[in-house]
């Protein structure tokens, strides 16, 4: 029997920035792999990704597109835009179209134009959104961010959220919990941080 691993990611644009948050347990079905994944990447100082599904497939695709843009970056002399980060792990997504990356993606970063956000699916669909959640506890987290989001939020507070967020999913989704990875990223660089969780 095929099971799809349980996850929580979320992200969220601020005024002066980005916030992506994860749970860390892995799992497949109902059995506890771990208490300890990763599933946010910090990809540059400025641009970062979150992601529900397999495991090895995230690793995979936080590898390759580190690599891509860091020869991007050292040919071109000019610092890639998240769009462009975005754009070109869609390209990574679609090329496996055929037998799909088993994630979902969300993208966030800082970058001349601002803060922004990205959600991909499997396959590569780019699209940019203020708010983001992903995996088994998207619901629960989905509903806490919509009703607590603003367009002027500051980067304190949409921390706050994003760990308001993961942490209600955690009551509702047994699939995801044992503590939240979370990257806030502004114009001055990226911080990252695990907060311990009882779920």
């Amino acid at each position: 029997m095929y099971y799809y691993p349980g996850a929580t990611a979320v992200g969220i644009k601020a005024a002066n920035g980005v916030v992506l948050a994860a749970d860390k347990r892995v799992t497949y079905g109902f059995t506890l792999m771990s208490r300890s994944g990763k599933k946010v990447f910090k990809i540059t100082d400025k641009l970062s990704m979150a992601s529900a599904g397999f495991i090895a497939d995230m690793q995979v695709i936080a590898k390759n597109i580190e690599a891509e843009i860091r020869l991007y970056e050292l040919e071109s002399g000019q610092t890639i835009s998240v769009y462009s980060a975005a754009k070109l792990m869609s390209l990574l997504l679609y090329n496996r179209r055929l037998y799909p990356y088993m994630v979902e993606v969300i993208v966030g970063g800082v970058d001349s134009q601002g803060a922004h956000i990205y959600i991909l699916d499997p396959i590569g669909a780019v699209i940019e959104d203020e708010y983001a959640t992903l995996g088994t506890g998207s619901q629960v987290a989905i509903g806490i961010i919509e009703d607590n989001y603003r367009k002027d939020i500051s980067l304190e507070d949409a921390k706050a959220l994003a760990i308001k967020a993961v942490k209600a999913a955690f009551s509702r989704d047994a699939v995801s919990g044992d503590g939240i990875d979370i990257i806030t990223i502004s114009d001055k660089g990226s911080e990252e941080e695990f907060i311990p969780v009882k779920s």
